[in-house]
């Protein structure tokens, strides 16, 4: 008899759990992920835009008769062109991409496209993964990513190489859309992890920008590239919050909706600490922008507002139920809505009408504060006992000293394999990813340091 009581007890206990449940996911907003985010200043978010129309420019068969229409005031000129490659030319190993040459920005670009739902191979990158499987750096990173990122630096490492020792004072950038974004972040990577191989250049000039990014690493490496990696994401944007291996999204592509809900009610009740915990989990990678444009309870657009943070907890963790969350991934809606935030932006500091020696003065104010965040993010992850984070020092990531130390620890070689920087730029790319592992006694791949780290 008294068990028999006890059933409407606990029958109303799950719906009220469901209810709860149900109250906080359609009440919580992608608005709510970034809200205590500081706001970014046009000089740092001004690339993106431009970024976006490089990628744009992938899906061109003819740059001079192209179908998107170019942004106000910047055109992609042909002749600065320096290669294209189709699905032909990488042989489906990677997804096309191009490299671009911009004098006016002083800027080298290399942009590669983000997923063809028609093409085989990218399917092949996407799901050469589960979680867990690749080591790298003292962490994990998605597998087809790297391999595909290993691809493009063999492919291109000669022309870019000769790209930075002839402009010395041009940025090397990398980005990427969806697909692309995850490919470019592990290529920044690999870049910073073996300067010599480019020339020896300094690791400010080397940045990445991986729009509508894929989650493609731990936590700690995120955290510990966002001084050279960065992340655009807009709105209601699906990919970045979504944790599930990618395959598991793709296999169920024609019942997204139901796979992003299911993934969203088995996210509610992980507490977030578990989250952090387990090293294998995958992040969108480095330094966030969140492109917010939309308010709770609002059906129309307001003026696109852009906030930034280096966050370790709370890094886009839940998905958001929106009709958006799909087309937010776009890369002609990003593109547009980035736009109409830098011409904000730069309306706002024209009505200020701050002088020239004052922007300079921000810009370098804007660098220190990027600096001591990510200092302090990689702080709170050793606070929050993030499975392999360490704190700033011994990454030497935050002043010239440490990066010139860096530089002399590089030319000395690998102690470990007795191989100097002459041996070591004779490798292939794919030799130096596996460089970076040794096999333990039971003959499971682990981890190496090298002595850059």
């Amino acid at each position: 008899m008294s068990i028999l009581c006890c059933l409407p007890v606990l029958e109303c206990v799950y719906c009220l759990a469901c209810t709860r449940w149900a109250y906080k996911r359609c009440l919580h907003n992608a608005a709510h992920d970034s809200e205590t985010w500081a706001h970014a200043k046009s000089e740092e978010f001004e690339p993106v835009p431009r970024l976006c129309k490089y990628i744009l420019a992938v899906y061109e068969d003819d740059l001079n008769h192209p179908h998107f229409e170019p942004l106000r005031g910047f055109h992609i000129n042909p002749e600065c062109l320096i290669m294209k490659k189709n699905y032909k030319d990488t042989r489906g190993k990677s997804p096309p991409y191009l490299i671009y040459l911009d004098h006016d920005h002083a800027d080298i670009v290399l942009a590669i496209r983000g997923l063809n739902l028609a093409k085989e191979s990218d399917y092949a990158v996407l799901l050469d993964n589960k979680l867990g499987k690749r080591k790298f750096d003292g962490g994990y990173v998605h597998n087809g990513l790297l391999k595909a990122a290993g691809c493009i630096l063999n492919a291109e490492c000669d022309v870019l190489k000769e790209m930075v020792e002839k402009y010395p004072n041009y940025t090397l950038t990398f980005t990427g859309h969806s697909l692309g974004s995850g490919v470019a972040a592990l290529m920044t990577i690999l870049v910073v992890q073996n300067r010599e191989r480019l020339g020896n250049i300094e690791r400010k000039r080397v940045r990445c920008y991986s729009i509508a990014p894929a989650r493609c690493m731990s936590l700690n490496l995120a955290v510990r590239y966002a001084d050279v990696i960065n992340s655009v994401v807009l709105q209601d944007d699906f990919l970045p919050r979504t944790a599930t291996p990618l395959d598991d999204i793709f296999k169920s592509l024609f019942c997204l909706p139901c796979q992003l809900c299911l993934r969203c009610m088995r996210d509610t009740c992980i507490l977030e600490e578990r989250m952090l915990k387990d090293p294998r989990r995958l992040y969108a990678p480095g330094r966030l922008y969140h492109i917010v444009e939309r308010k709770p309870f609002r059906c129309r657009r307001y003026p696109p507002v852009v906030r930034t943070a280096v966050p370790v907890d709370g890094r886009f963790e839940h998905i958001v139920l929106s009709c958006n969350a799909t087309s937010d991934h776009g890369i002609l809606c990003i593109e547009r809505e980035a736009q109409s935030a830098v011409e904000l932006m730069r309306d706002k500091d024209h009505m200020l009408e701050i002088p020239a020696k004052q922007k300079m003065e921000r810009q370098k104010t804007i660098a220190k504060e990027h600096r001591d965040e990510h200092k302090a993010a990689l702080h709170k992850a050793v606070t929050l006992a993030v499975p392999h984070a360490f704190s700033p020092f011994e990454y030497g990531t935050f002043d010239e000293k440490d990066d010139d130390d860096d530089e002399s620890k590089n030319s000395i070689g690998d102690s470990s394999t007795g191989s100097t920087t002459k041996d070591k730029s004779k490798e292939d790319w794919d030799e130096l990813i596996e460089r970076l592992f040794e096999r333990d006694e039971s003959g499971h791949m682990v981890v190496k340091k090298t002595l850059s780290d």
